[in-house]
């Protein structure tokens, strides 16, 4: 029995590296390719535990997550007018067919697959560029390029295997020596169109100073006129009730006037007439009393 001992942990430990070598596991972020001889004999892609014939089978894993592809250095590319911009950009990719991918990037190399996608996603780029301008590719046309570029290089990389689900654009400049000229232009446009804003301002400020002018002068017309007019109204007033007061008692009226020119000409102690002595001037003064 102690001789059967050693046989027996023997075979069971035999037992257990031909499991190992027989059962293997698939992650859930993985593909499975089982070989037979250098041939592939099944494609695992749900996670769980699968089996291989040991010695004669061999398994590749694949990566079945979403991959990132960022470009590390900017692209150049030319848009329409054959202006230069740098580009950086990035790529979201997976393996959505392992069997034809490992067909296609000789045995499924990762690092032939990633230059295969630079390829045709420049090239796309390329293409879309070509055909806006500076303006609309700075602005305001990125998201139609990244997913008309992504539309036509997903179709393309699908016969390998290889889905694109996203493209992007990190960044979209000009290089220096173009950049430099366009901001010039920049600031020149700026200037033209903030003179034309001030030029504008000071016509119209000029339009409102005349209109204001104008005004002034009508209202003063105006007032001038209302003020002649009652003007007018209290000296033919006054006449009347002088001419009223006159008719009525022509000797008091004559008298009164007389008063007032003496007032007027009396005003101070050292005003000198020249008057003859007999002059209707002093008449009330010679007949104060009689009326006459």
């Amino acid at each position: 029995m102690q001789r059967g001992l050693p046989f027996i942990i023997s075979s069971v430990l035999a037992g257990v590296v031909l499991l190992g070598m027989t059962l293997f596991t698939v992650d859930q972020r993985q593909y499975a390719i089982i070989f037979q001889l250098g041939e592939i004999k099944e494609v695992i892609t749900e996670p769980g535990l699968a089996f291989k014939w040991p010695l004669i089978q061999n398994v590749k894993l694949f990566e079945k997550r979403i991959l990132t592809m960022d470009s590390p250095d900017p692209e150049r590319f030319l848009t329409a007018g054959n202006k230069p911009v740098l580009v950086d950009s990035f790529i979201k990719w997976r393996i959505a067919d392992p069997k034809t991918y490992y067909i296609s990037f000789t045995g499924g190399d990762e690092q032939l697959a990633r230059i295969r996608l630079a390829q045709i996603v420049n090239a796309g780029l390329r293409e879309e560029f070509g055909k806006r301008t500076v303006h609309d590719v700075v602005s305001g046309a990125r998201d139609k390029i990244t997913a008309d570029v992504q539309k036509k290089a997903d179709a393309d990389m699908r016969a390998t295997g290889i889905e694109i689900v996203d493209v992007r654009l990190k960044r979209v400049d000009l290089p220096p020596e173009v950049s430099e000229s366009v901001y010039r232009r920049m600031e020149s446009e700026r200037k033209r169109v903030a003179n034309e804003l001030r030029s504008q301002g000071a016509a119209e400020a000029e339009k409102i100073r005349a209109d204001a002018e104008r005004q002034r002068e009508v209202i003063v017309a105006e007032a001038y006129r209302d003020a002649q007019k009652v003007k007018g109204e209290g000296d033919a007033k006054a006449a009347s009730i002088y001419g009223k007061a006159f008719s009525e008692n022509a000797e008091f009226y004559a008298f009164y006037r007389s008063l007032e020119a003496y007032r007027g000409s009396f005003r101070s102690k050292s005003d000198l007439l020249v008057i003859e002595p007999n002059s209707d001037f002093f008449k009330y003064l010679k007949n104060s009393g009689r009326g006459k």
